[in-house]
């Protein structure tokens, strides 16, 4: 079994900027070969080690598939292109691109062409996946070479649309008790449930929405139960943290930076000197254009394939709430054939999950109960427990 893992993650943190959703700016991000799905973790034992010293990773989903980590697009993690024009990209180009590295490298190992083909990404590649999907099914029905055995795409809390999800961010507070529902009730009244594209002639709306700020400003969005990293941390302060769990995610991805510029490392892995001076877990530099305001429109396309999908959220995650994914699950009208039942890690519930089908369409969606951005990062057991079932078709 193959299956292609996107690391892309490509859009600001923030929460509100100008209580508008921001359009033109974009990041690219690279790390989950070495946090959550990859064979390897870091021990979080001591940062001044040179390399930092790396663990196996009990729960990497290589034991379950071949897996195919990708730094996309251009200048994302160690990857690089040989020309200016070729760092230019959008959702449809760095989609595009993707589907034809996958046609090119099987192609090239031609050995594992017969194997089920599963496109997977997290995060922002939540909207570029079932954009490569859709790609991949038009050259097969084309009877384009090569034939790949692709059976369907695993996304986790995945951005689809991004003021959707944003909006969303409001109501999911209110549920997880970060604001008042006084608060909730006042704020959707005076903005009318729309908390992005906000009049800035609305007072009540915008005290609203900076009172709303005030009480998650300190709360860490990948995962409202995490430490939240302090305004300015420094190495000091940094270093003075001997155990992971006292480490906010900022502090634990700082492992990433100082182990990836390791020049043994970089040589180890065989980096082409002088392509990438530093590398860097978040680029800002690359020009990005968001050509793609829903990635539901390509979901529904592939409704009418024969494909299983498999959607899954941390049920903590604020940066892309489960409401808003359920949501958009809820619109595509897929008949529901198993309801929503718990499903189990170590014999204890582990999240909740509902089958919906559409024919030879199958799509599972499955939440990771206590799980933030992404499931796997913060808990590694169960989400494996949770693909290994699904990809076994027992979840």
């Amino acid at each position: 079994m193959a299956l292609i893992s996107k690391l892309f993650n490509g859009y600001r943190s923030n929460t509100f900027q100008s209580y508008k959703y921001n359009k033109g700016s974009s990041r690219t991000c690279s790390e989950s070969i070495l946090t959550d799905k990859g064979p390897i973790s870091f021990s979080f034992t001591s940062i001044t080690k040179h390399p930092v010293e790396l663990v196996l990773n009990p729960y990497s989903w290589t034991k379950l598939a071949n897996i195919i980590f990708l730094d996309a697009p251009a200048g994302t993690g160690f990857s690089y292109s040989t020309t200016t024009d070729g760092y230019n990209t959008s959702d449809t180009i760095h989609a595009k691109r993707a589907s034809e590295f996958v046609q090119r490298w099987l192609l090239t190992h031609p050995k594992f062409l017969a194997n089920p083909l599963y496109i997977s990404g997290d995060s922002y590649s939540g909207k570029i996946v079932p954009i490569i999907v859709q790609d991949i099914t038009n050259g097969i029905e084309a009877g384009i070479s090569p034939f790949l055995n692709l059976k369907g795409y695993v996304i986790g809390n995945p951005v689809t649309n991004r003021k959707e999800e944003l909006n969303s961010q409001i109501e999911y507070a209110h549920r997880m008790a970060l604001i008042s529902t006084r608060m909730f009730e006042s704020t959707k009244r005076n903005c009318k449930g729309d908390y992005i594209d906000v009049d800035p002639n609305n007072e009540l709306c915008l005290n609203n929405l900076q009172a709303f700020e005030e009480c998650i400003s300190r709360i860490e969005e990948s995962h409202i139960l995490a430490p939240a990293c302090a305004p300015g941390v420094d190495d000091d302060n940094f270093l003075s943290f001997p155990f992971p769990e006292q480490l906010c995610r900022v502090e634990r991805q700082r492992y990433s930076e100082v182990w990836a510029n390791d020049m043994n490392v970089r040589k180890a892995l065989n980096i082409r000197e002088g392509t990438k001076a530093e590398w860097a877990r978040c680029n800002s530099s690359i020009p990005y254009i968001k050509d793609v305001h829903s990635s539901v429109y390509y979901h529904r396309n592939l409704m009418q394939k024969s494909l299983r999908a498999f959607v899954y959220s941390g049920d903590h995650d604020l940066k892309v709430p489960h409401i808003s994914t359920e949501a958009w699950i809820e619109s595509l009208s897929l008949p529901i054939v198993d309801d929503w039942k718990p499903w189990f890690s170590n014999n204890q519930v582990a999240g909740y999950r509902v089958g919906y089908s559409n024919g030879e369409y199958h799509l599972t969606y499955a939440t990771i109960k206590g799980g933030g951005h992404t499931g796997p990062e913060f808990n590694p057991r169960e989400s494996f427990d949770m693909i290994e079932r699904w990809l076994e078709h027992s979840l």
